[in-house]
């Protein structure tokens, strides 16, 4: 099983396989609109405006259980993402990415790099101890901005906590891709 063996709800409703980004090397992030990371979504939109023709794609998977912060529907979230940061890789429908219903592809990637995180983590590493001591140590995300780098073959290749910023991120993917 990969990554590209997953379907996941559209932002219209519709569904969409993962399938079709075979062979491109993706960054797969939870994200929400009200959060003091929020402000990542340019970073992520620069990475994919400078290396998408190198064959990134950025997937963009809102998530409203951390603090409540990304509540809007669908639509207002579309609407959010393009008027204030313009936007232009795949913002998929909402999810969850920890519990029982947590999305089938979060649970993968979960399961495929658990993560690293700790007081490196530094504030977000603080604030999480206090509100959701059950998380540190195991595999949940642990807030909005997760990211994970998949191989062009599907294959999950590491994670990156929130704390790790778009611009952190560039050498890795300068290194994995053409």
């Amino acid at each position: 099983m990969t990554v590209h063996d997953f379907t996941v709800e559209a932002a219209d409703g519709g569904s969409r396989s993962l399938g079709e980004f075979a062979g491109q090397t993706l960054l797969i992030v939870n994200v929400a609109s009200k959060c003091g990371l929020t402000p990542q979504y340019e970073g992520l939109e620069a990475l994919y405006r400078d290396l998408h023709g190198r064959g990134l794609e950025v997937l963009g998977f809102p998530c409203n259980q951390f603090g409540g912060q990304e509540p809007g529907t669908n639509e207002e979230i579309q609407s959010f993402c393009s008027t204030t940061f313009d936007v232009t890789f795949p913002v998929f429908g909402k999810i969850d990415v920890n519990g029982p219903e947590s999305a089938p592809l979060y649970q993968y990637l979960r399961a495929q790099a658990p993560g690293e995180f700790g007081p490196e983590s530094g504030f977000l590493y603080e604030h999480v101890k206090k509100s959701r001591p059950e998380a540190i140590g195991t595999d949940e995300i642990k807030w909005n901005f997760t990211k994970f780098l998949v191989d062009g073959e599907g294959n999950v290749v590491r994670r990156y906590e929130p704390t790790v910023t778009p611009e952190e991120i560039r050498k890795d993917l300068d290194a994995s891709l053409v």
